[in-house]
């Protein structure tokens, strides 16, 4: 499906990002993707989302965004945030498989997961959008404020720096680190154990698991889209991003 392929091994759906080395996330992948978990929601038991060795993803295809105007940014960051969304509320057991380099972008899609497996060595991980003058996405803020703690989140969130696997792992960002080899393989053996459960009772479950965020997001995106476009289109952070794409 263009820059993402789906691959079934028995129940298990693996959803692999092929946007070129860095996998960056452009309006291609954004709707590949969405189209993708669209196809796997009702055939599929578990889904595990993974990206090549070098990339799990760069993050945004900033020289691609930065030439949109307000609207077209709008429509880009809705269909953006919604994906990450809809990974979160699979109604699955859902893990990434963290193979290479996933700052930004990248660690939404992670956190999106119920399991996150990274590879080990340094591997660049974590939300470093404050640096870049936005918000991290508001899905993905409670989202990590739900996995690692609020206090944690919050230091985190504010320093915008960059974590490698081990640290992340002390702080419950991911659950596990393997060689590069194997970590794809063990996080399918991890969701596979859980594909032979009954669809219903997993997806009641999920929904429990991700019910309180999922309320807060539905009742608060349309202002916080509207607070991250004003960010975004300011003139000093257009500065910073236009800085940023052309080391891209």
């Amino acid at each position: 499906m263009g820059t993402v392929n789906i691959e079934m091994k028995e129940k298990v759906a693996i959803l692999t990002l092929s946007n070129g080395v860095t996998n960056a996330v452009s309006s291609d992948l954004v709707n590949d993707l969405s189209g993708a978990l669209s196809e796997i929601k009702n055939s599929a038991n578990g889904m595990v989302l993974t990206g090549g060795d070098k990339f799990f993803s760069i993050g945004l295809n900033l020289p691609e965004l930065i030439q949109l105007d307000r609207s077209g940014m709008s429509d880009f960051w809705k269909r953006f945030v919604q994906v990450a969304f809809d990974i979160y509320v699979m109604p699955m057991v859902t893990a990434a498989a963290v193979t290479g380099h996933a700052p930004a972008a990248g660690t939404v899609f992670m956190l999106a997961c119920d399991y996150r497996f990274a590879a080990e060595g340094k591997k660049m991980l974590g939300l470093n959008e404050i640096k870049l003058g936005i918000p991290v996405p508001f899905i993905t803020n409670l989202m990590f404020r739900q996995i690692s703690g609020d206090r944690v989140a919050t230091e985190i969130l504010f320093q915008g720096e960059f974590l490698v696997p081990e640290k992340a792992l002390g702080i419950k960002m991911i659950d596990e680190i393997h060689p590069l080899e194997v970590v794809l393989d063990k996080t399918v053996e991890k969701i596979t154990r859980m594909t032979g459960y009954q669809r219903e009772a997993v997806a009641a479950m999920k929904a429990v698991r991700t019910e309180d965020i999922r309320l807060k997001y539905e009742q608060n995106a349309e202002k916080q889209h509207g607070i991250f476009l004003d960010c975004w289109f300011s003139a000093p952070t257009q500065k910073i991003l236009a800085e940023a794409a052309e080391k891209f």
